[in-house]
């Protein structure tokens, strides 16, 4: 079978394609695990994406950002005038649960690209923000609670 993508330590089989909106034939498994392609494989696969049709040129950090806000506008535009929508998307169509794994992942692949060209190591500040947020909003005052973090000092 012939890979679509071929990045230094990942194969990505067009199979994958084949297996909905979220990898998974269950969308409304509450349980769902990602599959397991680190950031740094999936960073190397744009990044050789993007350099096999010579459009680094167009990738400035700018250019980016914008890019990656229109496609969030994009996946605005699925969800408008749906009123609530459940974990899982029940409510949505398989076309539609198709198309907001498409535009999630090119939300996704436009974060990661901005990330490297900025120089900042995604993961690592996704840990710092996370125990950030964790100071700024104990659970021993939050729980259950929906307000914002200056309401907790």
């Amino acid at each position: 079978m012939e890979n679509i993508v071929t990045g230094p330590r990942v194969d990505v089989e067009p199979d994958i394609l084949s297996k909905g909106c979220c990898g998974s034939q269950d969308c409304e498994n509450k349980s769902l695990k990602f599959s397991d392609l680190s950031l740094e494989d999936l960073r190397k696969m744009n990044e050789n994406f993007i350099k096999e049709r010579n459009w680094d040129q167009f990738h400035s950090p700018r250019n980016v950002l914008l890019a990656m806000v229109g496609e969030v506008g994009e996946l605005s535009e699925i969800f408008q005038w749906k009123g609530e929508v459940s974990e899982g998307l029940p409510e949505l169509t398989e076309d539609e649960r198709k198309h907001v794994g498409e535009e999630i992942s090119d939300i996704f692949i436009y974060l990661v690209d901005f990330a490297s060209r900025c120089h900042i190591d995604l993961s690592k500040a996704v840990i710092a923000k996370m125990a950030a947020n964790a100071k700024k909003y104990p659970v021993d005052k939050a729980y259950g609670q929906a307000n914002k973090y200056t309401d907790y000092q």
